[in-house]
């Protein structure tokens, strides 16, 4: 019997049980389907979390103190940075919560206390108005720079520009709002105060700098404006290098892609469970087909089949099964995931390796779990099984 002759014989003894062949491919169709929308959920999220960091700039350099006592950042730390070749700007902050109110609208935000530098340092953008100058940062200039939700809340419809909001009990004037920046690693940056750094200090009761953000010249020499800083921090703060961090945003990333990396590798992992399960699945109603086809197996061998032919056509059979289980696991999983993408706010990034590498999995389970019944059947004795009822 020749391949084509197995496949037809596969194909209608599939038909004659329809029923049992969905059931048979079942779970392969929610292994590969499972498999499809779990791996875009996770190289979408991967996707989005690296977007979010190359918005805050590619040629970002962040310093960061974890124990202010032991590393306390000042005027001549901060000059330092400015001298540096590789650096154009430098951006000291203080933060902290604070109470704002207008009227009868209030909100607790985060206030951020900044220089100049910080519009351009952190690629941020003016809806309206204008930012801080450094003779305010100088006269602790009781200004402010609102974010878009911040205006939002405490404005309303009005225009805040030239308006006054209370902190704690101090007026401060609006002079500014930033454009929306949305939601970065988790935390908006729409809900914001910007002041001087000299006021904000005084409103979040905040008077050491934890955070320094440093602008390279450009993405080529980010490196090299990397271990300037780490030099600059090390002879300022010798045997302190636990205490404190410098990072850049490709650091970041890979860190971010790694992790994101081992949760799609996990979510991907959990789903061909379901795809081993639909192995087992057609193994076992393989199985029940050769013990009802048992007499047919007789007549065949009796009529001068051999064992390859035998085997061919039950492992033929499986094959078929799987591949139909998979190419319609393909379609609904495909289709799942552009229905998350379109009515939820998940990211969802197609692979079509991925999708392809779930296909060819199915039919290697189809493969796999499909000997065992085949090679069962073919080895069956004619004359025991022409007697067999």
């Amino acid at each position: 019997m020749n391949l084509s002759e197995s496949m037809k014989m596969a194909l209608r003894s599939i038909k004659t049980n329809k029923v049992r062949a969905f059931l048979t491919m079942l779970g392969i169709i929610i292994g590969v389907a499972s498999v499809i929308v779990l791996v875009s959920i996770g190289q979408g999220s991967s996707q989005s979390v690296q977007d979010e960091i190359n918005s805050l700039g590619t040629n970002l350099l962040t310093v960061s103190v974890a124990d202010t006592d032991s590393v306390e950042l000042t005027e001549k730390t901060i000059n330092q940075f400015k001298k540096l070749d590789g650096i154009t700007d430098v951006a000291p902050v203080v933060t902290g919560r604070v109470y704002a109110k207008n009227g009868q609208n209030s909100a607790q935000v985060s206030m951020t206390g900044a220089t100049s530098a910080y519009l351009s340092v952190r690629d941020l953008e003016l809806g309206q108005g204008r930012f801080l100058t450094d003779l305010e940062t100088e006269l602790r200039s009781k200004v402010v720079i609102l974010g878009s939700d911040t205006a939002s809340t405490l404005f309303e419809n009005q225009n805040p520009i030239d308006q006054n909001i209370l902190i704690g009990g101090v007026s401060y004037r609006v002079i500014g709002v930033l454009k929306s920046v949305g939601t970065s690693m988790g935390s908006s940056g729409d809900d914001v105060i910007i002041a001087p750094i000299t006021s904000a200090e005084r409103a979040t009761g905040s008077t050491t700098i934890g955070t320094i953000y440093l602008k390279a010249k450009n993405e080529e020499i980010v490196e090299r404006a990397m271990y300037q800083v780490q030099g600059v921090m090390t002879t300022s703060f010798p045997g302190q290098s636990d205490n404190y961090s410098v990072t850049n945003q490709e650091d970041l990333m890979e860190t971010m892609s790694s992790v994101s990396g081992t949760f799609t590798l996990m979510l991907g992992g959990i789903a061909s469970i379901s795809l081993l399960v639909g192995g087992i699945g057609i193994m076992n109603i393989m199985l029940v087909s050769v013990s009802e086809r048992t007499k047919e197996i007789g007549i065949r061998k009796a009529i001068g089949a051999n064992q390859k032919s035998i085997l061919l056509q039950f492992l033929i059979e499986a094959i078929v099964l799987s591949c139909f289980g998979g190419l319609a696991g393909v379609a609904i999983g495909l289709g799942i995931a552009k229905s998350i993408s379109a009515f939820s706010t998940l990211s969802i990034s197609y692979s079509w390796p991925v999708t392809l590498l779930a296909f060819l999995f199915s039919i290697l389970i189809g493969v796999i779990f499909g000997v065992f019944p085949a090679n069962k059947a073919s080895k069956l004795n004619p004359i025991q099984a022409l007697h067999h009822e």
